[in-house]
């Protein structure tokens, strides 16, 4: 029992005497920089251990602090950088543990757990776990979690998880979970839940899957699924489904919701109370497909098939089968029970799109 003991009792002496010894050089009982060090010695290889490192150099193998370093952090912690409660470097490789906080201001690369929060101002890779949030003012890569949070003002790469949200000032790529969102203010690749919402300031390419909704300010390519609603600034090519609607200036696939739009519409629609194909900015609309709808509304040509209480389409080069089938050319209206098929030679347009 007392040769247990004295190992804990000799670690608490240093960590009480470590203040006192921080306004000096420190205890320095090492031999060419190995072996135990208390206080500010800058270099160890061995065992460290400091009240708060200020001025360190690099310790390879054990540091063990009890408060974060002063600012800016400086030195390189290779192997252990341990906190009881909070420790910090400008740089950690190897395994970072902070009972309540672990931060660094340049990189982190290895296994890193924090009781509250975990924060880096550089990058951030490898297993990385906090209990409130984890964050970086660079890019984060590898498995990230986070109680509330997972940020990064970069990057995010890997599998990120967290209770709230998972956000990138920069793209997303992998598999990005969120209690409530997942965005990223470039582009998102991958698997994307989010139990509000999941949005991309650039593409989306993969599974997006929101609560309410999913939404691409650019080109979308994969299965979007919203609660809500799917909208895209770019081009849908993929599957979208939706309780309310989805839409994006050109689709090329399917969609399976209340209501549908696009200027140009690829493919097949499901839309139970209103599919449009609209007319933007003077320029007609094209569609070339099959829809099921109560009102297809096609304000421009129609290639294919609509299927539907009323259906309405500018020119017709395919069938309208419905209660009430019109086709508006200008100059001409034909108006047509159950079923119209047509051909339309004067039908100029083509399938140029944006």
């Amino acid at each position: 029992m007392r040769r247990t003991l004295r190992p804990c009792l000799f670690i608490l002496a240093a960590l009480v005497l470590a203040p006192c010894l921080a306004s000096a050089q420190g205890l320095d009982l090492t031999v060419n920089h190995v072996g135990i060090a208390i206080g500010e010695v800058p270099e160890v290889t061995g065992l460290r251990l400091n009240f708060r490192d200020r001025n360190l150099k690099k310790v390879n193998g054990i540091n063990l602090t009890l408060w974060n370093p002063y600012q800016p952090a400086t030195g390189v912690v290779n192997g252990l950088a341990l906190g009881v409660p909070i420790t910090g470097a400008r740089e950690v490789n190897g395994i970072g543990f902070g009972v309540l906080g672990l931060g660094v201001d340049d990189r982190f690369r290895g296994i890193g757990v924090a009781g509250i929060g975990m924060g880096g101002g550089g990058d951030l890779e490898g297993i990385l776990v906090g209990g409130i949030g984890l964050g970086s003012g660079g890019s984060v890569k590898g498995i990230g979690i986070g109680g509330i949070g997972v940020g990064s003002g970069g990057n995010v790469t890997g599998l990120m998880l967290s209770g709230v949200g998972v956000g990138a000032g920069g793209s997303a790529k992998g598999i990005l979970v969120g209690g409530i969102g997942v965005g990223a203010g470039g582009d998102v690749r991958g698997l994307a839940v989010g139990g509000v919402g999941v949005g991309a300031g650039g593409s989306f390419h993969g599974i997006g899957i929101g609560g309410v909704g999913v939404g691409a300010g650019g080109d979308a390519t994969g299965l979007m699924i919203g609660g809500v609603g799917v909208g895209v600034g770019g081009r849908l090519t993929g599957i979208g489904l939706a309780v309310l609607g989805v839409g994006s200036p050109e689709i090329v696939g399917g969609t399976l919701s209340l209501a549908a739009g696009a200027q140009h519409y690829h493919g097949i629609a499901i839309a139970p109370a209103w599919f449009k194909v609209v007319n933007d900015r003077g320029r007609e609309g094209r569609f070339e497909g099959a829809s099921v709808s109560a009102f297809n509304q096609v304000v421009g040509s129609q290639h294919g098939l609509t299927i539907g209480i009323v259906n309405y389409a500018h020119s017709l080069n395919g069938v309208q089968f419905g209660l009430v089938n019109i086709v508006d050319r200008p100059g001409h209206r034909r108006v047509m029970p159950v079923i119209n098929v047509g051909h339309d030679s004067n039908d100029n347009s083509n399938s140029e799109h944006e």
